[in-house]
């Protein structure tokens, strides 16, 4: 009888597990090639790559030469593949996966959801950023413009903590320091947009009682022209080629006078 060797070894001799190990092992990165495959598709049929496009993450991934629906669906992949690895040294009978199975396993899953929260944090706080500045970007207010990336952190904040505590990981001190951030951020707020809030309390007055309106031509101060917009904030008056931007606050302490 004549037996196959190669590379000094028999192949007729390797234990039938080993070949079950390998076939395994192939069955799984092609499972997890056909998951990365299937994922970009959904993603990019879910309206994905629209709904992230000009966020800083998805700015990153490109420079990279990449995407974050590619980052996405590789991630997913990349753990389909883990577990395929997982499952062959356990068929092959590997002394050391005896040992760290139980624990492989359920960290592996963790860590996937773990990173893949961390992700859609960072592309959700940027997309917050964005459609905060974009909705505060006709508020001429000083000060207006730290909104966003408060908006933005906040939601990486949480984001990590999520993931932090998928991991296993006590995040009760996190969570301590997320209360104090909280309160910090009133505090700040308060301080930093108290003419913003005074601002807007007094814009809200104005627009309910309605003492003066489009059209109508006033005087604050030295300064005379025709109303153009009352918005929350401000009051708009042009006159002459000038438009004077009035902060309601101001409205509401000094007064306008309605020119009849």
């Amino acid at each position: 009888m004549t037996v196959l060797q190669f590379g000094g070894g028999v192949l007729g001799d390797v234990p039938p597990r080993y070949w079950l190990a390998a076939a395994v092992f192939l069955l799984g990165a092609m499972l997890a090639y056909l998951v990365g495959l299937v994922n970009r598709r959904l993603l990019r049929r879910a309206g994905v790559p629209s709904t992230i496009e000009g966020t800083a993450f998805e700015r990153m991934a490109r420079e990279l030469g990449t995407s974050t629906v590619a980052i996405v669906a590789q991630l997913s992949a990349y753990f389909v593949l883990a577990i395929a690895i997982v499952v062959a040294l356990t068929v092959a009978r590997i002394e050391y996966t005896a040992i760290f199975w139980s624990d492989l396993v359920q960290f592996v899953p963790k860590l996937f959801i773990a990173v893949l929260i961390l992700i859609v944090g960072v592309v959700v706080g940027d997309k917050v950023e964005l459609v905060v500045q974009e909705r505060l970007s006709e508020v001429k207010l000083p000060d207006v413009n730290v909104i966003p990336l408060l908006a933005k952190y906040t939601v990486f904040y949480i984001a990590t903590l999520i993931a932090l505590s998928q991991v296993g990981l006590d995040v009760l001190a996190l969570v301590a320091l997320l209360c104090v951030y909280g309160l910090a951020l009133i505090a700040f707020s308060v301080v930093a947009f108290w003419d913003m809030l005074r601002s807007a309390a007094a814009g809200v007055y104005l627009l309910l009682n309605e003492p003066y309106g489009i059209g109508d031509e006033v005087r604050l101060g030295e300064k005379r022209g025709i109303v153009q917009e009352v918005d929350l904030f401000v009051t708009h008056v042009e006159s002459d080629e000038e438009e004077y931007i009035v902060p309601n606050s101001r409205v509401f302490k000094d007064g306008i006078v309605r020119v009849r």
